[in-house]
């Protein structure tokens, strides 16, 4: 199955200021995160966030804030954005298809992905725009989470599959921008 942007929805978990700076390769995770949420908004794929606990751990990255859509980041005490019942899957309830990115992989990242799957979501996690503070955590959440039906994804496979074609000025305008 390809990842349709007219029934898809990227989510944003839990990018928060005081937590960056201790997972691995954080600013290249912030740098694809930045890029999805970028593109995602050019081609008008809805875009939510959420923050775990904010008042502990910081609100969202100001570099990811600032790209984000007005009033699409909700707090939550659950780890998983389910079941904390972040206000935006409301609006995403019509769409089959969730694209996953943020932090961490083996905590807020995993619980949400695996209550999407049992909500009857097609999930994609975006394997460069997760992150744990340990390698290994990452990538056994990332197994775990296959194993459980996610489709682990690169960036650019969600953007190619969200433009699905070559010959519009949408396409060119984002190869142009996105896919130098």
């Amino acid at each position: 199955m390809l990842i349709d942007a007219r029934n898809s929805t990227l989510l944003v978990v839990d990018v928060q200021g005081k937590l960056v700076p201790a997972v691995a390769g954080w600013q290249s995770l912030l740098d694809h995160v930045i890029w999805l949420i970028r593109v995602a908004r050019r081609l008008e794929v809805p875009v939510l966030a959420c923050e775990q606990y904010p008042q502990g751990l910081g609100p969202t990255h100001p570099a990811v804030a600032v790209e984000l859509p007005p009033g699409c980041i909700a707090s939550k005490l659950h780890f998983s954005a389910v079941a904390g019942a972040c206000h935006g899957f409301e609006r995403a309830a019509g769409k089959a298809q969730i694209v996953v990115c943020g932090m961490e992989t083996h905590v807020c990242v995993l619980q949400t992905v695996m209550e999407l799957l049992e909500s009857g979501k097609r999930v994609f996690v975006v394997e460069e725009a997760v992150g744990s503070r340990r390698d290994s955590d990452k990538a056994l959440a990332l197994a775990r989470m296959r194993e459980a039906g996610a489709s682990i994804v690169s960036r650019e496979m969600v953007a190619f599959e969200w433009l699905r074609r070559a010959d519009s000025d949408v396409f060119r305008d984002v190869s142009k921008t996105f896919l130098r």
